[in-house]
């Protein structure tokens, strides 16, 4: 008998919670990012809570764990309950430490995450003017697809003011943001 969406899902967060292989978790953790990207999921996964699963893991250690968890994280907040779910859960800070991340994927989806996460509410955190100094430092990178994403963000989600006050700050607010890898 072929197992259900809910009991299937139910299934692989049943068995990261019980594996000790980092090998299998980090296998489940893709699998689930993977199931995030349909909303017929989208349901299912907040009953069974992966989105705090997501969110606990953008705190580990294992950089695969961290960009999986993100992915799936980025794959939920395009539906408004989720995005909810994530502000109200104070998801916008663990995102903000992933700028720093050392994994390019992780970055990105960080990123984008607080385009997505951008409301009326949220904006004084999402922009606050280490994520602005941030997003200026990555606006110069070598890497396209993360100085493109930086602009947009930039352009479309910063007022010119919030920008000109990162630019022209002494002491600067992003540590812990390395510099991108060109």
């Amino acid at each position: 008998m072929e197992l259900g969406r809910l009991e299937y899902l139910q299934a692989l967060v049943t068995e990261f919670q019980v594996t000790d292989s980092a090998e299998a978790k980090e296998q489940v953790l893709a699998n689930l990012a993977n199931f995030a990207y349909d909303p017929k999921n989208y349901e299912y996964l907040r009953q069974l809570q992966v989105l705090d699963l997501f969110l606990d893991m953008l705190t580990e250690d294992n950089e695969t764990l961290v960009e999986f968890a993100m992915g799936g994280l980025c794959n939920l907040c395009l539906d408004k309950t989720n995005k909810d779910y994530i502000l109200e859960a104070n998801g916008v800070e663990p995102i903000i430490n992933c700028l720093s991340s050392s994994n390019e994927e992780t970055v990105m989806s960080a990123v984008t995450m607080l385009m997505y996460l951008t409301t009326t509410q949220s904006r004084p955190q999402t922009t606050a003017l280490p994520v602005v100094e941030c997003m200026l430092r990555f606006s110069l990178s070598a890497n396209r697809r993360l100085s493109n994403l930086a602009t947009v963000f930039l352009e479309d989600y910063c007022t010119p003011q919030q920008v000109e006050e990162a630019r022209n700050l002494r002491e600067h607010t992003a540590l812990g943001i390395p510099l991108p890898k060109d």
